[in-house]
C-alpha cells in the first residue's frame, strides 16, 4: 500500500515556512480525505496556499480547506475565537461557502484570550535586544497560565515570575458556560492586570464567546478517533521541528509540540506515514540561530508571502543544512518520507554534515531522495505546482 493512502502526519523540519500548507492541500487535493487535524500550535500559523487562483494564508483552518475537507482542532491547538473569525471572513470572500460549518473544535484546547495576546507583547517589546522571535499572538502566554495552578505571586515558572494569583485556564468548552467563563476571565484580567489590559472588558468577551460557541461544533475527547475509524485524515503541523519546545534553541522556541508526536497520540496506536516537509534551501523568520545565512539566498529568492512581522521579525534565509536536517529528522524519531519544496530554486548549496564549506547542490531530489523517500515534490505555495509520488512505508505503517 501507498504510504499516503492511510492516515498523514505532516511536520516541517526547519524553522517554519517549509511549505507545509501546499504539501496538505496537494495531499487532500489527490485522494479522499475525512478531515484535516491541527495538532499543535495556534494563531500563529501562517500556511500560504494558492489554488485555482485563490490564495489563503492559513492559520487556524487547515490547510485542506480549498479541497472542501472539513478541519478538526485537537486539544492540543490554542484556539483564539477572534482570529478564526476574521479567517472565516476571508475564506469566505475566498469562495468557501460557510466556512465555520467546516470546523470542529475539542472542548478541552485553550482558550487564547486578548489578555494573553496583549501580556505576550508587552513582554517581547520589554526585551527589546533580546527577543525571542515571538509572533506575538499570545501562544506562549496561554500556554504559561494553563500551567500556574497552585502557584503563588512571586514564584518563578518556566523562567517567568508568577506576577499575581492565577485561576484555571479557560478552555473552548467554557465559551459555551458563561459562568464558568466570567469566573475564569475575571481571574485572569486581575491576573495580568500589572504587565498589560485588554481592549475588550470581561462581559463583553463573555458574549462574543457564547457567539463562538454557538457557530462552531465543540467536541468530546473521543472526536479524532471516531474522524480515524471513519476515513484518512491528514495531520497538519504548525512552525518547524527546530523550534520546538523541547528540541529546539532555546530561548528562540515556540511553546509547542511541533514533531509528530502529539499527533501519533492522537491516533492512539493507529497505522500512519509521517512527511517530513523541507524546503530546498533555510529560512526562518526573526531572531535566533540559522547557521548557514546568506545575504545572497535572501535576495535571490524573494517571498510573494512572508515579509517583516511586528513582533516576529524579519524574513531570513540560508543554504541547506545538512546536520540541521538530519537532527529535526531524529527528533522526529524518523520519518517515513519527504516533501520538497522550492525545487524551481537554482544554484543551490548545502552545508555538509560535517559542518565544512558549503557545496553545490546540482540535483536537490536526487540529494533528498537519497536520504529518504520522497512523497511530495513542488515548487511554491501553488497547487499546481505540486505533484504527490507513490511512496512505501518505512517506519510507521
Amino acid at each position: 500500500m501507498n504510504l499516503l493512502d492511510g492516515h498523514v502526519v505532516v511536520v516541517g523540519l526547519g524553522f517554519g515556512d517549509e511549505g507545509k500548507g501546499a504539501v496538505v492541500d496537494a495531499l487532500c487535493a489527490d485522494r479522499p480525505t475525512t478531515a484535516v487535524v491541527r495538532f499543535n500550535g495556534g494563531a500563529q500559523a501562517a500556511h500560504n496556499v494558492v489554488a485555482n487562483g485563490r490564495h489563503h494564508t492559513f492559520s487556524q483552518f487547515g490547510a485542506g480547506t480549498f479541497a472542501d475537507v472539513p478541519t478538526h482542532l485537537s486539544r492540543f491547538v490554542l484556539v483564539e475565537p477572534f482570529a478564526l473569525a476574521a479567517e472565516a471572513r476571508h475564506l469566505q470572500t475566498a469562495g468557501v461557502r460557510n466556512p465555520l460549518s467546516l470546523l470542529s473544535v475539542d472542548g478541552r484546547a485553550l482558550l487564547t484570550t486578548p489578555f494573553h495576546i496583549h501580556a505576550n507583547r508587552a513582554r517581547e517589546v520589554a526585551r527589546d535586544a533580546k527577543r525571542h522571535g515571538s509572533c506575538g499572538k499570545g501562544i506562549g502566554e496561554t500556554v504559561w497560565y494553563s500551567l500556574l495552578a497552585g502557584a503563588a505571586p512571586g514564584e518563578v515558572v518556566e523562567n517567568q515570575e508568577v506576577i499575581g494569583t492565577p485561576g484555571d485556564a479557560p478552555t473552548v468548552a467554557d465559551c459555551a458556560r458563561p459562568s464558568v467563563l466570567r469566573r475564569k476571565l475575571d481571574a485572569l484580567a486581575r491576573f495580568y492586570a500589572p504587565l498589560a489590559t485588554s481592549p475588550h472588558g470581561v462581559d463583553e468577551l463573555v458574549a462574543l464567546y457564547r457567539d463562538f460557541a454557538d457557530a462552531v461544533r465543540i467536541t468530546d475527547s473521543a472526536e479524532t478517533g471516531r474522524l480515524a475509524d471513519s476515513g484518512r485524515l491528514v495531520f497538519e503541523g504548525a512552525q518547524g521541528v527546530l523550534l520546538d519546545q523541547h528540541h529546539g534553541f532555546h530561548p528562540h522556541t515556540t511553546w509547542s509540540t511541533t514533531t509528530p508526536h502529539n499527533a501519533r497520540e492522537l491516533l492512539g496506536g493507529r497505522a500512519h506515514a509521517v512527511v517530513g516537509v523541507t524546503r530546498t534551501y533555510l529560512t526562518r523568520h526573526g531572531a535566533g540561530p540559522l547557521p548557514t545565512e546568506s545575504a545572497s539566498v535572501l535576495a535571490r529568492f524573494p517571498e510573494a508571502h512572508n515579509g517583516t512581522g511586528d513582533f516576529q521579525g524579519a524574513w531570513r534565509a540560508g543554504h541547506l543544512d545538512a546536520a540541521l536536517l538530519d537532527y529535526a529528522i531524529a527528533a522526529c524519531d524518523g520519518v517515513d518520507a519527504l516533501a520538497v519544496t522550492h525545487l524551481d530554486a537554482t544554484g543551490l548549496k548545502v552545508v555538509p554534515g560535517d559542518g565544512s564549506p558549503a557545496v553545490g547542490l546540482a540535483d536537490p531530489l536526487a540529494w533528498f531522495g537519497a536520504r529518504l523517500p520522497v512523497a511530495v515534490t513542488g515548487h511554491g505555495p501553488d497547487r499546481a505546482g505540486y505533484r504527490v509520488t507513490e511512496a512505501r512505508s518505512t517506519i510507521n505503517a
